[in-house]
Parts: structure tokens; C-alpha cells; sequence
């Protein structure tokens, strides 16, 4: 990890999705033990929920979530979204977050894989969306620009989102993994690649770190499917926060790295039966991609919050005819930024 970033400058952020996170905290305990933790209880989860001594942590459940942001907009913080929370109420310059179903993995020789460590590296080293680097990203060791890459753009630009991956159950939608049940990722690829500029990605919330300050506004709960559940392949709301954030990072040019860091993920749900509900989904990236493809924001969008008001404008013009889910995301993003400049730079803590 960068010898310029301090522990107490990182927050990881558990949304709890699950009751029981004794294994999941022992798993990561010597990664985890040396940073603050911030654990949000999925408000639907009515079980009390288990969690190992010895951890600098704050838990946030759905009394907490209501006395910050009220009860009438605490509902948008279930599920997957309640990491959205430990996003709004942290006051780190850097974010980590990883679901509550991934252990550390190993690489090629075995090494347990500090993902907290390679997040950093990631965002704390300079990103290079303007021209493709074929040699992966030329500030890891043992890498370099390559032959024919500009002088003039080897400086890079500031890396703001940093997305790991995942081995054994790799992040596919429904009908991949229903068709192709027995399939693990095995392959660790020992790489991390900066995104190019205007280049879209399905961004997941697996696994992935941030920099609060410059880009945090941007990673928002906004989408919500109609038939949406407890597993990853029965949501959108990374995906299309995702986007938005890529969107916003290309517009204020900042960078996005993915690869390296890997997570183990474990098996989880059923992916027939999760078909029904993420099909909506699946047909929404049809008319979705397209739309943040042909995206474009004014000069005057210089903050990360006037972006995010920008595409949410956007957003409802374009879409929010065609069908109300896009129109309450649109309202939900303009809401956010709301929520961000009243909550995001105060001081909350749990039971306060």
C-alpha cells in the first residue's frame, strides 16, 4: 500500500446482508484489523446480527438510518443498496467495499491477497484513459509505456474508482449462469487496466474502492427493479450507478482501473429462479447503454454533484417517459445529491 496513505484516511464499508458474519469478519481479520469498519444492516434483515470482537467498527441499523436521513428515505438503502449508507455517512477520503459472501483469495503462488492494499495502489497511481497502454497499467513494477505511447500523456490523470474482480463465482447475470451452472472462475490475471475514456462497463459492488472526496457523490442508489431481491443477479443498482460514475469520471478526467484485486466469492442463490426477477434488468441494458453512451454534460458541470444533477436531467427527459422506473431514478439521483451536501459532510455516528 501507497507509504503515503495513513490506515485512519480508509473506511471499509459491509453492507449486511445476512445475520451471521462470523466467518466472513475472521476471514478477513489481518487485512481488515488496521482500518475502521463501518457494517450496514440490510433494513429488511430482521435477525440480530453476529459479528466477531475485536474490530474497530461502527454498525448502522435501521434505527440509525432513519434518525439520519429520515423515514421516508430510508427505504431506498435495502438490500445490496444499504452500503449506500456506510458511503454517505463516512468521512474517509478513501472507500472499500466488499459484499458480505467473498473471502480473501490467493494468487498464482498461493499469497493471500490483500485487496485493501491493491486498492490503494490502484487509485494512489496515476490512471491513463487517453490512450491504451497494451502493457496493462505502466505504473505497477515491472511495467513500462510501451514503445509508440505519448510523452505527453505518460503523466496520466487521478484515478477515482478502483473495480477488483472475483474468483470461483464470477459476477454473471441470470441467464449466463443459469445456462452455464457449473462454471467457477479459476483464472487469476495477475493485470489492472485503466478504462478507456467514453468506454462503458458493467461496474459491480462486489468488490471495489473509491475516493470519497472526488468522486463520491456519484456512487448512488438509484435504480430499483420491480421484482428486485437478496442476490447480486436480481439487482441493477450497481450497474446503473456504475455507468453514471463512469459518465462522470470521463467528464471530469478521472480514471477507473479494473482487474487486480481478486475476492473469493461464494456460491450463492439460484440462478433459475432469480431469472424471473433479473429479466426486467436484462432488457433494461438494451435501451440503457445506448442512452449513457450518447451522453454528454456541459462545461458547467464542474463538480462531481453538478454532474450527477446533469445525467439525472438527462435521464428524465430521455427516459423517464418510456417507462416510471427510469423517471424515479432520475428523481432518486437529484434526491442523492440532496442528501449528500445536507448529510455526507456531517458528523453522524451510530445512536448518536
Amino acid at each position: 500500500m501507497s507509504l503515503s496513505i495513513k490506515d485512519d484516511e480508509i473506511d471499509i464499508v459491509i453492507g449486511a446482508l445476512r445475520p451471521d458474519l462470523t466467518s466472513f469478519m475472521n476471514e478477513w481479520r489481518t487485512i481488515f484489523s488496521r482500518f475502521h469498519l463501518i457494517i450496514v444492516k440490510d433494513p429488511d434483515l430482521k435477525e440480530e446480527l453476529k459479528i466477531p470482537e475485536g474490530l474497530n467498527l461502527d454498525v448502522y441499523k435501521k434505527p440509525d438510518i432513519d434518525r439520519v436521513v429520515g423515514t421516508s428515505t430510508s427505504t431506498i438503502f435495502s438490500g445490496y443498496s444499504c452500503r449506500y449508507f456506510g458511503y454517505l455517512v463516512s468521512r474517509k477520503k478513501y472507500i472499500i467495499s466488499v459484499d458480505d459472501d467473498c473471502y480473501p483469495a490467493k494468487d498464482n503462488k498461493g499469497i493471500l491477497v490483500d485487496a485493501v492494499a491493491q486498492h490503494i495502489t490502484n487509485l494512489t497511481t496515476p490512471a491513463t484513459p487517453f490512450f491504451f497502454n497494451t502493457l496493462y497499467d505502466p505504473f505497477t513494477e515491472g511495467a513500462d509505456f510501451v514503445r509508440g505511447y505519448p510523452f505527453s500523456l505518460r503523466s496520466g490523470v487521478q484515478c477515482a474508482l478502483s473495480c477488483g474482480l472475483w474468483l470461483n463465482l464470477a459476477d454473471y447475470d441470470a441467464p449466463t449462469q443459469a445456462l452455464k451452472p457449473e462454471e467457477r472462475n479459476s483464472r487469476y490475471v495477475d493485470a489492472v487496466l485503466t478504462v478507456p475514456a467514453r468506454t462503458l462497463m458493467p461496474i459491480s459492488g462486489i468488490n471495489i474502492a473509491f475516493n470519497r472526496e472526488v468522486i463520491g457523490p456519484a456512487l448512488l442508489p438509484s435504480l430499483r427493479l420491480g421484482g428486485e431481491g437478496k442476490f447480486r443477479w436480481e439487482t441493477m443498482e450497481d450497474i446503473w450507478s456504475g455507468m453514471c460514475v463512469k459518465v462522470v469520471c470521463d467528464h471530469l478526467g478521472l480514471g477507473v482501473k479494473t482487474g487486480m484485486p481478486y475476492v473469493w466469492r461464494n456460491d450463492r442463490g439460484d440462478a433459475i429462479a432469480s431469472l424471473r426477477k433479473e429479466w426486467e434488468g436484462v432488457k433494461l441494458m438494451e435501451e440503457v447503454v445506448p442512452f449513457f453512451q450518447s451522453v454528454r454534460l456541459s462545461r458547467e458541470a464542474t463538480t462531481t454533484e453538478d454532474c450527477v444533477a446533469e445525467v439525472a436531467n438527462v435521464v428524465k427527459e430521455q427516459l423517464g417517459s418510456k417507462d416510471p422506473m427510469f423517471a424515479r431514478a432520475a428523481k432518486a439521483m437529484v434526491d442523492w445529491v440532496k442528501l449528500w451536501k445536507s448529510v455526507g459532510s456531517s458528523t453522524s455516528s451510530p445512536g448518536a
